[in-house]
């Protein structure tokens, strides 16, 4: 099966349109204030509003209120949500839509009990751990922490480049990858050739 390529920390219409034409599967739109990829509710679903078909707006949030979250993804039916911050099981389906829940890899944690935590999850996204941020660290984990057979699709993220994502497949089998720092030019703003690089080798991995 070929690798899925999520392109994530979209800001602007073009970022978004350069990875649709290079075969990106989905954009990730982060809604996390504190990240310098946030990008506001208006002008992500400007953006969602021109995507192609076939392509997966996902709305990223970190312990969000429910109204702010539903406020967003109810101006398009095609988001679906991650959730990247704390949330439990019952948080993350009030929405009533498709959703992936981060979890953030610690040697001394269980992934396989972790991810069947989250069964209406529709995917787990796996990300490295740095204590006290959410996501975005630009840094690799251990793939060996995860285990096969996991009940859920596993999406891969944590310091993908276009060097070592070959690798990574190869190593994890995941059903995606995920990067946003990995093919930037500066944070927020992508670099085109190495997006096309990043999917280039994301779906000639396997």
């Amino acid at each position: 099966m070929t690798c899925r390529v999520k392109i994530c920390g979209i800001t602007n219409i073009s970022d978004a349109l350069m990875a649709c034409r290079h075969g990106a599967d989905a954009l990730g739109f982060v809604f996390y204030k504190k990240s310098p990829r946030y990008v506001s509710p208006e002008i992500a679903n400007e953006i969602v509003a021109q995507l192609p078909p076939f392509v997966t707006p996902v709305a990223l949030f970190v312990n969000e209120d429910f109204e702010v979250i539903q406020s967003i993804i109810s101006e398009n039916s095609r988001w679906i949500i991650q959730f990247h911050g704390d949330e439990t099981e019952s948080e993350c389906v009030r929405y009533e839509r498709d959703y992936m829940k981060a979890l953030r890899v610690k040697k001394e944690e269980d992934v396989a009990v972790l991810v069947d935590q989250f069964p209406t999850a529709s995917a787990i996204l796996l990300d490295a751990y740095k204590a006290g941020v959410p996501g975005g660290t630009g840094e690799v984990f251990d793939w060996s922490l995860i285990p096969p057979g996991l009940s859920k699709p596993v999406v891969l993220a944590g310091g993908l480049t276009a060097d070592n994502v070959k690798e990574a497949i190869e190593r994890v089998s995941p059903y995606a990858v995920d990067v946003s720092g990995g093919v930037e030019l500066s944070k927020g703003i992508k670099h085109e050739s190495k997006v096309q690089e990043f999917i280039s080798g994301a779906k000639s991995g396997q």
